[in-house]
């Protein structure tokens, strides 16, 4: 009998071993979504910021590690990152898990990549959910999911930004 519980242990182990896997894959196995853009990487994120900001989404800064880099006599390919969110989606996420505050506002990173290519990646918000262990707010994360999405695409695709 001893030995039954034992078999049992093990096959839940290794199925919950693959589940976590398989999860660690479709995230990128480490919560990053990754795209290629056509535009360097200042339009990239100019584009970025104009879509978040025609859906009333606030870019609070930007950062410029090349450029900091520079200052300190130090060279770094183009990379910037943008910082932005909505406190009415946010606030929300922070009142289900306080520590969620580590990785809002949300952020998207765009840099030159050693093969010439301009790329950008943000944090997939289904991630952030599992890692924060939020259960109880699976519309917001969906409707952030599908909102990066569609605002990241429009940043990096040629014809992807409406007009006004």
């Amino acid at each position: 009998m001893h030995l039954r519980y034992k078999k049992i242990t093990l096959a839940v182990l290794v199925l919950a071993l693959g589940v976590f896997i398989t999860n660690a894959a479709k995230a990128g196995g480490d919560g990053l979504i990754i795209k290629q853009s056509d535009f360097g990487v200042t339009k990239t994120l100019d584009r970025l910021g104009i879509a978040l900001e025609r859906k009333g989404i606030k870019v609070f800064s930007r950062i410029d590690h090349a450029k900091a880099a520079n200052s300190v006599g130090m060279k770094l390919t183009p990379t910037s990152v943008i910082i932005f969110g909505s406190p009415k989606i946010g606030t929300p996420l922070m009142t289900s898990n306080p520590t969620i505050g580590l990785d809002l506002p949300l952020k998207a990173v765009a840099w030159k990549d050693s093969d010439g290519t301009v790329k950008l990646a943000y944090t997939d918000p289904a991630w952030l959910a599992k890692r924060y262990g939020i259960r109880d707010r699976g519309k917001v994360f969906k409707t952030i999911t599908g909102a990066l999405g569609k605002f990241t695409d429009m940043a990096i695709k040629r014809g992807g930004l409406p007009k006004k």
